[in-house]
C-alpha cells in the first residue's frame, strides 16, 4: 500500500514570541519541520502535502529546499485539526493510499514507530499513535480494550477513573485517504473553542462500526514544541541521541556533552573528536579522521586520516584530501586540499586548489577577493609556501615550487622556481641609538610643554 504524508504547520505559535513562524525555528540547524518531513520520508510516501497557515511564503521555501516535490497548501483560517487535514484534500486527489498524519512542531517520531503504524492498518480502519506519560497531566486519553481503541477522552471531559490512564494521544494518525477524508466530512464542532478536531473521527469510525487501534512509542517521540524552553529541550534531546548514535557506529567522543551536531552530520568509525567541536549542516568526515578541540566545521568534506585543529574553522566548499593536516587557527573556505597537504598555522586559504604533499606556512592568505568579485588561487603539488606569504589572486603557484617568507605574490609562479616579492633589506649602523635618543629628547620637550 502507497503511503501519502500530511504534515500540519499552520500554527503561529504565539508562545514562542517570534515573527517566524513556529515550525520554522531550528533544531540541529533545520527547522523543526524539516525533522518532520525526514521522519515521514522513511516511509518513502508518494505523495507529501504540508499544511501552512502563518508565514505561508517562508514555510513554502523551506520546504522547497528540503523536497522540491512536496506540495504546500494555505490553510487561511485555522478551525482546528480535522480543517487543517481537509485543506489538504484536493493536493490528494486521485491518491487511493494511506495517509499519516504528522505535526511540523512534533519532530522527532521515529521511523520504527511509522512502520508499526503501517503494519497495524491491517485490519483497521484507523491507527493511533499513543504514549505511555510520565505525567499525563492534561493530555487526552486513550481508552483501549485488548488492542482495540474504544474512544479518545479528553481530559476536561474524562472521568476520575480515566483520569488515571497514563495512555495518551499524540495526535498523529493514519487511515485510508478515502477513509480518513469520509470520516472528516462527519466531523461537527461541537465543543467550546467552535472547531474540528481529528480526534473526533475515532468516535466516528467506531458508531460506523469500523476498528480502530493506537500504537505506543516512547514519550520523547511526540514531544511538542510551543515554546522557546521546549525548543531548548528539543534540541538537548536531538543532540543526545544524535551522540548515542554516533558512539555506537564506533565514532570516538571523549566529551559527548560538548559536541554539537547538525540534523545531516554523517561521521565514519574510528574517527575522533576532542570536546567542543561543532558541526554546522552539510558536514560528512570520513572514517579514522581526528577533529581537534574547538573546530567548527560547516559544508565541509573531510577524507580520512586527515587531522583538523584545535581551533579551525572549515566552511562551506571545503574539501579535504586524504592525510591533510589543517592546524590551529586556520581558516578554509571554497577550496581542495590535496592528499598529504599541510596548512598547519594561522593562514587562510580561500577560494583555492592546493595539490599534494604542499606545505602551506603560518600566516599565509590567499588574497580571493577585490571588494567586487572573487578570484582563485592555484598551488601546485609538492611546493612550498612561505610563512606570511601574501597570495593575490587570480594567481598560480608551480608544482615543486618556493615563495620566500613575507612574499606578496601578485604573478605566476614556474614550476621549481623560487618567488620573492619583498623589499631588500637595508641596515644602517648605528641608527637605532642614535633614533631612540632622539625620540627621548622629543619626549622630554613634550612632558615640559604639557
Amino acid at each position: 500500500m502507497s503511503t501519502a504524508l500530511v504534515i500540519l504547520a499552520a500554527g503561529k505559535g504565539t508562545r514562542m514570541n517570534s515573527d517566524q513562524p513556529k515550525v520554522l525555528h531550528q533544531i540541529a540547524n533545520a527547522p523543526m519541520l524539516v525533522h518532520a518531513m525526514q521522519a515521514g520520508s522513511a516511509l518513502d510516501p508518494e505523495r507529501t502535502v504540508v499544511v501552512a497557515g502563518h508565514g505561508f511564503d517562508a514555510v513554502r521555501d523551506a520546504v522547497a529546499q528540503y523536497d522540491p516535490a512536496a506540495t504546500v497548501v494555505l490553510q487561511a483560517e485555522q478551525n482546528g485539526t480535522a480543517h487543517a487535514v481537509n485543506a489538504a484534500r484536493t493536493a490528494l486527489a486521485g491518491f487511493e493510499g494511506d495517509v499519516i498524519v504528522l505535526f511540523g512542531d512534533t519532530p522527532f517520531v521515529s521511523a520504527e514507530t511509522l512502520h508499526r503504524m503501517v503494519a497495524a492498518r491491517a485490519g483497521n480502519a484507523v491507527v493511533v499513535l499513543g504514549f505511555q506519560a510520565a505525567d499525563p497531566g492534561r493530555y487526552g486519553r486513550l481508552l483501549m480494550r485488548g488492542d482495540s481503541l474504544e474512544r479518545i477522552v479528553e481530559y476536561a471531559d474524562a472521568t476520575p477513573e480515566e483520569r488515571t490512564v497514563s495512555f495518551c494521544n499524540s495526535g498523529v494518525m493514519l487511515a485510508s485517504s478515502a477513509q480518513l477524508f469520509d470520516l472528516i466530512d462527519a466531523v461537527k464542532p461541537q465543543n467550546a473553542q467552535a472547531e474540528y478536531y481529528l480526534t473526533d473521527i475515532v468516535g466516528i469510525a467506531r458508531a460506523r462500526g469500523l476498528s480502530v487501534t493506537a500504537v505506543s512509542c516512547d514519550e520523547t517521540e511526540t514531544l511538542g514544541i510551543n515554546s522557546r524552553a521546549h525548543l531548548a529541550r528539543a534540541e538537548a534531546v536531538f543532540q543526545a541521541r544524535a551522540r548515542d548514535d554516533l558512539l555506537d557506529l564506533g565514532v570516538t567522543l571523549q566529551q559527548p556533552e560538548t559536541v554539537m551536531l547538525s540534523f545531516d552530520t554523517v561521521i565514519g568509525r574510528d574517527t575522533v573528536i576532542e570536546p567542543n567541536v561543532y558541526f554546522g549542516p552539510g558536514v560528512t568526515v570520513e572514517s579514522g579522521a581526528h577533529i581537534r578541540a574547538f573546530s567548527h566545521l560547516e559544508g565541509c568534506h573531510v577524507a580520512r586520516g586527515s587531522i583538523v585543529g584545535p581551533y579551525a574553522r572549515l566552511r562551506p566548499g571545503t574539501e579535504l584530501s586524504e592525510d591533510t593536516r589543517i592546524g590551529n587557527f586556520v581558516e578554509i573556505k571554497n577550496a581542495t586540499i590535496g592528499q598529504g597537504s599541510k596548512v598547519n598555522h594561522l593562514s587562510y586559504v580561500g577560494d583555492a586548489t592546493v595539490g599534494e604533499a604542499s606545505n602551506i606556512g603560518a600566516g599565509t592568505i590567499t588574497c580571493n577577493y577585490d571588494g567586487v568579485m572573487k578570484h582563485h588561487t592555484v598551488i601546485g603539488n609538492n611546493t612550498f609556501i612561505g610563512s606570511n606569504t601574501m597570495l593575490v589572486a587570480p594567481v598560480s603557484v608551480g608544482d615543486n615550487a618556493m615563495t620566500g617568507s613575507g612574499s606578496v605574490i601578485t604573478k605566476d609562479v614556474p614550476d621549481a622556481a623560487l618567488a620573492l616579492a619583498r623589499a631588500d633589506q637595508v641596515n644602517k649602523p648605528g641608527l637605532a641609538v642614535k633614533l631612540f635618543e632622539l625620540l627621548k629628547i622629543k619626549k622630554k620637550k613634550r612632558g615640559e610643554v604639557s
